[in-house]
């Protein structure tokens, strides 16, 4: 895009029922910090860059499915985290809230559900 200039913010927003909570979870999750908050928006991004994460108020919230099914709300986006050791960082992100979904799709995923049950995975890279 010509309009971009380098070291140029750039994200994505979450809808959450609780932003705030939703927020806490991945900027413990990831040790990001929380650089704003506001009623209704919290934004968390790493210490050394120009991206962001925003979790935004959502009236009527309603966590999609996984896997997914027929008449049901279908996950828009997820996110994928590259770990070392699978067990380890399903334990630390079930310590802060997490939950692991039944259904697991693959030997180097874990796919969990988020404090405001929006899916995400942890992947660990086998080559």
């Amino acid at each position: 895009m010509r309009s971009r200039a380098s070291g140029m913010w750039w994200g994505t927003a979450v809808e959450a029922p609780d932003p705030g909570v939703l927020a806490r979870f991945y900027a413990g999750l990831l040790e990001w910090p929380i650089v704003h908050e506001e009623p209704g928006t919290v934004v968390v991004a790493p210490p050394e860059g120009s991206v962001y994460v925003v979790f935004q108020q959502a009236d009527g919230y309603r966590p999609p499915t996984w896997p997914p099914a027929d008449g049901e709300q279908r996950t828009m986006m997820h996110f994928d985290f590259q770990v070392d050791d699978l067990d380890e960082a399903v334990a630390e992100a079930v310590a802060m809230g997490a939950s692991p979904a039944p259904d697991q799709p693959q030997e180097n995923v874990r796919v969990l559900f988020d404090p405001a049950g929006h899916p995400f995975c942890l992947c660990r890279d086998d080559g």
